[in-house]
């Protein structure tokens, strides 16, 4: 009830008073007719989102024919979009969805340059990753469920034959993903491929049926068409893509490389900031955390020299783990932990479960980053996947900050509160990464407020990180940066091991611009509360703060910004005399 009384004080606050128009209609059929589309390109996208998806029995289809398609709709799209002046909607749902398609579509037409179906051989995103996710989602309660599921993955050989068909095109044009990330992406794919039926991922929709022919024929699928046509991709990589594939980790190597990387970082951070602002931003928030984390070091250890200071702190006895177990052990026992700290902060926790694992096994040794995998389903458990095979680098201050940025109050309070959300169709399946990872970043900062933290170590630990991916991600892509420069400098935060840091750099080659996005967020975040501090003074509840930022799902920056002032705006109103 109180989300839903200051959702609608910012609607009175911030949209005003306006009479009902027939505009509204119009951005309402505008919104669905993106949604609609949006599903006919990826069917199995609204399991992620909670949406109904129009069918189980197909997966994407990017052939040119299609992507020309639907970049036609978009063009409309945005042509109508423009007609329709936001003033003249009265519903904050509305003007919500005017905000939310709009960033969508100007992000998404800027991000063609890219071209990024001619070379998507990606080990943290690429189209390979989402059959687990599928096969776990996907539907087998009716007989006619079974049917589309029998279908979609009889399927997946012509699926990997468009896929292999866009990566010929691409070498052909002078498209391709670095040689270090295909590496990567073949031990994935054959990892998937060389699975047994009984023990692949991609098995789970025969195991949770009780329909025992179907169950024998789905894994006859698997063993006959999906294994062998995933060993033919790898094969094909591994033979034919490879060897002319790009050394360079740079975007600027790919054609019209540059430009793709400022449609990135407005993808990523919905933002217009270049390179080098983007960079500059970055190494400013930089200095300002070397500065404290050399007043911490001197406290702690005597001494005000970083390079120092992180050393001790990594190599520290009791800021280590003795076995795999006994990180995966301790990362649970840390969100469990989180989550009961943070039940001060929020006005109310989500009921969702989030369970704690390690990596599927195709997923080891691929460089992939711990991560959060979320369920639109509240009665089905999200998963925080943990990093735990490179044990003997971690710490266990590294250990918590990547567990309450995961969890609590971290990405799963996130998500999973905004399943509580009253939500139109569109604003369930937007998503920018500068509010969804500025919120894991700003959540690393509220974990230590909330003694979260068991010692001095992941407190300095989570200052020497954030914002350097701002200035290496920038400077890696188009400001000239090596791999090795961008490898030092990553490691001097003492964060991350020599493979982790690898890793890492491969990641920022097949995700452009994506890590500026946290600390694009972060910062704004704590930026908007700095101001809403200083606005409300003892009036300041952080638990209504949190609410506002929580309260209408992902949203671009700049909309969080008129909502938290709007908030403001009426929180000094009602204080009034």
């Amino acid at each position: 009830m109180m989300r839903k009384a200051i959702v609608a004080g910012l609607a009175l606050v911030w949209l005003g008073a306006m009479p009902v128009m027939a505009s509204d209609a119009q951005m309402t059929a505008l919104a669905d007719r993106a949604v609609a589309l949006a599903l006919e390109q990826n069917p199995a996208s609204a399991y992620l989102w909670g949406l109904p998806a129009p069918d189980h029995r197909r997966w994407p289809d990017r052939s040119p024919e299609a992507i020309a398609r639907h970049e036609a709709i978009e063009d409309a799209l945005l042509t109508e979009l423009r007609a329709l002046d936001p003033a003249a909607l009265e519903r904050s749902t509305a003007r919500l969805d005017h905000a939310l398609l709009t960033e969508r579509l100007e992000a998404g037409i800027q991000h063609r340059v890219c071209r990024s179906e001619l070379w998507d051989v990606n080990h943290m995103s690429g189209w390979h990753l989402m059959l687990p996710h599928v096969a776990r989602e996907q539907p087998v309660g009716s007989a006619e469920e079974r049917a589309q599921a029998l279908q979609r993955w009889s399927a997946v050989p012509d699926l990997v034959d468009r896929e292999i068909a866009n990566l010929r095109r691409g070498l052909e044009g002078g498209w391709s993903a670095p040689r270090s990330v295909v590496r990567r992406v073949i031990g994935q794919v054959t990892g998937l491929a060389s699975a047994t039926p009984e023990d692949s991922p991609l098995s789970e929709p025969a195991k949770r049926s009780d329909d025992a022919a179907f169950a024998q024929a789905f894994r006859t699928v698997i063993a006959d068409e999906v294994n062998p046509a995933l060993a033919r991709f790898g094969a094909f990589l591994e033979a034919d893509y490879l060897p002319h594939a790009r050394e360079a980790l740079a975007v600027s190597a790919n054609p019209d490389g540059e430009a793709c990387y400022q449609a990135s970082l407005r993808l990523y951070t919905t933002l217009d900031r270049g390179a080098q602002e983007v960079h500059d931003i970055g190494a400013a928030a930089v200095a300002r955390n070397i500065a404290d984390i050399e007043t911490m070091g001197e406290r702690a250890f005597g001494t005000r020299d970083l390079a120092q200071i992180l050393r001790r702190v990594r190599e520290a006895p009791d800021n280590r783990f003795e076995s795999e177990q006994a990180l995966i052990d301790y990362s649970r026992e840390v969100v469990a932990r989180a989550r009961q700290a943070s039940a001060r902060l929020f006005l109310s926790m989500p009921e969702q479960e989030m369970l704690s694992e390690p990596f599927m096994d195709f997923m080891r040794g691929s460089g992939t980053s711990a991560h959060y995998e979320p369920s639109a389903d509240v009665d089905r458990p999200a998963y925080y996947r943990i990093d735990s095979e490179g044990w003997a680098d971690e710490t266990r201050g590294s250990a918590e900050i990547t567990a309450v940025h995961e969890g609590y109050p971290g990405h799963h309070m996130q998500f999973a509160s905004a399943l509580a959300l009253e939500k139109t169709p569109l604003a369930k399946m937007s998503f920018n990464s500068a509010y969804a990872e500025g919120w894991g970043r700003y959540s690393e900062r509220l974990a230590e407020e909330a003694g979260i933290y068991s010692n001095d170590y992941a407190k300095i630990q989570r200052r020497a990180w954030p914002a350097r991916g701002m200035v290496a991600d920038p400077g890696l892509h188009v400001l000239g940066w090596s791999r090795q420069q961008t490898i030092d400098y990553l490691m001097e935060t003492g964060r991350f091991g020599a493979d982790e840091t690898e890793a890492l750099v491969d990641r920022m080659a097949m995700l452009p611009g994506q890590l500026t996005a946290y600390d694009s967020g972060g910062l704004e975040i704590v930026a908007l509360r700095q101001q809403a501090e200083e606005a409300l003074g003892d009036d300041f509840d952080i638990r209504r703060f949190h609410d506002v930022v929580l309260g209408q799902g992902t949203i671009p920056l700049q909309t969080l910004r008129r909502s938290v002032e709007a908030w403001i705006a009426m929180e000094r109103t009602s204080d009034a005399p």
